[in-house]
């Protein structure tokens, strides 16, 4: 009998895994958006508010109109690049999130 962890091929929960997410942020001071990746959403959500990201002070208050979760910071880092530099990723993300995107609308 097996007392020291799971069986081989069975999953432990709740597992601790670190979670790493891209959002977009809208301003409602001027509505355009703000993109970016963190390991922690609601500290980075909390620090933006408070003004301590210099990209997104000027632009406060902000809503969290959209968030994508990844296991890789990899993977995480890529799409938020993607977002940032690809025209065609934008346009297919706007496409899903018509009604997020309509100014007073917040997810």
């Amino acid at each position: 009998m097996r007392t020291n962890g799971p069986e081989p091929g069975t999953l432990e929960w709740p597992r601790k895994t670190t979670m790493y997410y891209v959002y977009i942020l809208r301003s409602n001071k001027d509505g355009k958006l703000y993109t970016g990746y963190t390991d922690n959403l609601r500290r980075r959500l909390a620090e933006h508010h408070a003004g301590k990201n210099i990209a997104t002070r000027s632009r406060l208050p902000f809503d969290l109109i959209y968030y994508e979760a990844y296991t890789s910071q990899a993977d995480a880092k890529a799409r938020e690049s993607r977002l940032k530099t690809s025209a065609g990723a934008r346009v297919a993300l706007k496409r899903r999130i018509p009604e997020s995107l309509r100014q007073g609308h917040s997810v």
